[in-house]
């Protein structure tokens, strides 16, 4: 008998048909012997709604209310998952995020995790029954309503594996496992068996749509076993059902290039001529955490006479309207004039096997340049390079670069 938690996505959810179909893969683990725990993402679009009802009533609105209004999709769906289970003669009920409960911080709309209670919940899975946990919701010290942020269910679901100990955890999702790059737009894009955690956690980072960065990092730290399944497939007797997401030390050989993720949930600040003096950076990033927004890439140009610097620097689409409104108040920061855009892009080169390899940086840059792509802002780690660019060449870049790196279906 093994313990597993699986994870629905949205997609996977979109409409009842599908919850049913999601509950005939539940019964065949339990039929197997299984003790299962179920979680469960909102309906396909049912979140995107939610969060834009609470735009239309206030750009800058309360977030405590805010993860009262959008964690509701997902209690939705764990409701009709225990009841289509049910139907099928299988002991199960839900378990809101309180009733566990899986306690957070306080930072609502992008809380994390602090603890989860499992007693209970062990006792119920023990006894036979299957446990309906909606994703990407907990509940604070003060007894308020959190969320987890956008893809908060996968790591609702790794967390959930982590303190239960299963066996495994099973991400269920509209694709059969981790590509090369996004098949939609390299249709050439090649399936990975194994891939380690750390690619996993760039890929994630930097656009794969796949897996949610913190899930990856939580599996990692904690140990757990980590699988994406395609909802849509029957993997019976499959030598290769999905991706396994693994110890790097359990590849036999390293690629060299694992992976080309792409990321459009891009914006892009400039504060230009700011004084550089000591401490400046800290005084325009840190009130930017204190808002919660979350700052990716970084670049500081300074002028001939080391007086003023130009810092860009970039945070998600969602985050640009609360960015630029802590910037505007910054009263111990001189600047000349804020510029920003959101019509740029993130495109990334990912793989272990850069450490040990000279060269890909070259050939990135190379391959921009031979299309006529320019490059705005660069970071990098030993595993991977990522670029900004303007969005409209997105989908030429990602193609060039697979095809630069070797990286497409072979016969």
């Amino acid at each position: 008998m093994a313990l597993i938690v699986a994870k629905f996505g949205g997609t996977s959810v979109a409409d009842v048909e599908r919850i049913e179909r999601a509950a005939e893969k539940i019964v065949r683990e339990v039929e197997a012997g299984n003790q299962v725990a179920v979680v469960v993402s909102a309906m396909s679009g049912v979140t995107n709604t939610l969060v834009g009802y609470c735009g239309e009533i206030s750009k800058l609105h309360d977030l405590r209310e805010y993860d009262v209004v959008v964690s509701s999709g997902e209690q939705i769906t764990s409701g009709l998952m225990a009841m289509a289970l049910q139907k099928r003669g299988i002991a199960a009920r839900s378990w809101l995020g309180w009733q566990i409960p899986f306690k957070t911080n306080d930072m609502h709309g992008k809380a994390r995790i602090t603890d989860i209670q499992t007693e209970e919940l062990k006792k119920r899975l023990g006894s036979g029954e299957v446990a309906v946990v909606p994703g990407f919701q907990g509940i604070t010290e003060a007894n308020r309503i959190s969320t987890l942020g956008r893809g908060g269910s996968d790591t609702s679901a790794v967390a959930l594996a982590a303190a239960l100990e299963a066996d495994r955890c099973d991400i269920y999702t509209d694709v059969d496992g981790v590509y090369t790059t996004d098949p939609r737009i390299v249709p050439q894009a090649r399936k990975i068996k194994k891939i380690s955690f750390e690619e996993m956690i760039e890929l994630a980072s930097l656009g794969s749509k796949v897996l949610q960065t913190r899930s990856v990092e939580i599996a990692m730290k904690q140990g757990v076993k980590l699988q994406v399944l395609s909802s849509f497939e029957d993997h019976i007797g499959s030598d290769m059902p999905g991706t396994l997401v693994v110890q790097e030390s359990e590849i036999m050989e390293e690629e060299l290039v694992s992976g080309i993720a792409c990321s459009r949930d891009e914006a892009k600040i400039t504060l230009l001529r700011v004084s550089d003096v000591p401490g400046v950076a800290s005084k325009v990033f840190s009130p930017l955490g204190k808002a919660g927004v979350n700052v990716d890439m970084i670049v500081q140009n300074v002028s001939a006479d080391g007086q003023f610097t130009d810092m860009t620097f970039t945070v998600s689409r969602a985050d640009l309207p609360r960015a630029l409104e802590v910037v505007e108040k910054l009263e111990e920061v001189e600047y000349e004039k804020i510029l920003s855009s959101d019509n740029v892009s993130k495109v990334s080169v990912v793989g272990v096997g850069m450490i040990s390899h000279p060269g890909v940086a070259e050939k990135m840059f190379t391959t921009l340049a031979n299309k006529g792509i320019n490059i705005q802002v660069i970071s990098t780690s030993e595993i991977k390079i990522s670029v900004l660019i303007e969005e409209d060449y997105t989908e030429l870049a990602v193609r060039a670069l697979h095809a630069a790196y070797g990286l497409e279906e072979t016969a």
